[in-house]
């Protein structure tokens, strides 16, 4: 029986512009192990963003169909897409994503709240203790650096425990060294969680640090670099 926990299958993507239709993914088919790490690396431009959003549901293909944690994405509607996204998906974007009203601690509560989680408090306090923010759980996004942003980022991706963490230019607004803290961050907990980690970037360093590089060209996938 396969492993795979991300499957795509002839993916099309197309958009509607004033002067034609536009191709940005075309025939993309791969699969992701569960558990494994892998960059999707390629130009801007080249459509990887746009199937980071396809493989998590985020957005829907023209034709084709991706297969997540065994569901067809295609076959559910808004709403039960946000339901298996709550079960196994987590989500680090390059722009933190995290909201202004709320402190550190209740960033990183707030999918374990909507779970329905008793100790949410409890639990977020410990991921922030993990990701090294022991002192800021109290401070808001706004008294925070990138760096600590995204470090609450990440300890809110990982609170509900998910199966595959999806992760767009996680260093994309960092400096170089705060950066590397964040990758080696990102690997360790993919390490310790076993979470499927499937990450676009343009940086060569941590798509390194992957098990696998799916390169992106004009909307297709090209031969796997080794990694």
């Amino acid at each position: 029986m396969s492993d795979a926990v991300v499957i795509a299958r002839h993916l099309n993507k197309v958009v509607t512009t004033s002067e034609a239709p536009l191709q940005i993914l075309s025939d993309v088919n791969l699969s992701i192990q569960r558990g494994s790490s892998v960059a999707i690396v390629g130009a801007s431009g080249s459509g990887k963003s746009t199937l980071l959003s396809l493989l998590a549901g985020l957005d829907l293909p023209s034709s084709g169909e991706v297969l997540l944690a065994g569901q067809s994405l295609t076959a559910l509607d808004e709403d039960q897409r946000a339901a298996l996204r709550g079960l196994e998906v987590g989500f680090v974007f390059q722009s933190f994503q995290l909201l202004d009203s709320l402190n550190a601690v209740e960033n990183v509560m707030l999918p374990l709240e909507l779970a329905g989680r008793r100790d949410a408090r409890q639990h977020a306090t410990e991921l922030l203790e993990r990701v090294g923010l022991k002192a800021r759980i109290s401070h808001y996004p706004q008294q925070l650096s990138g760096g600590e942003q995204q470090r609450v980022a990440i300890a809110r991706a990982f609170a509900s425990e998910p199966a595959i963490l999806f992760a767009d230019e996680p260093t994309g607004n960092l400096d170089a060294a705060t950066g590397q803290k964040i990758t080696d961050l990102l690997f360790d907990l993919n390490r310790e969680h076993g979470t499927t980690l499937i990450l676009v970037t343009h940086d060569e360093r941590l798509a390194a640090r992957c098990e696998r590089a799916l390169h992106m060209q004009a909307g297709q996938l090209q031969a796997e670099q080794a990694v």
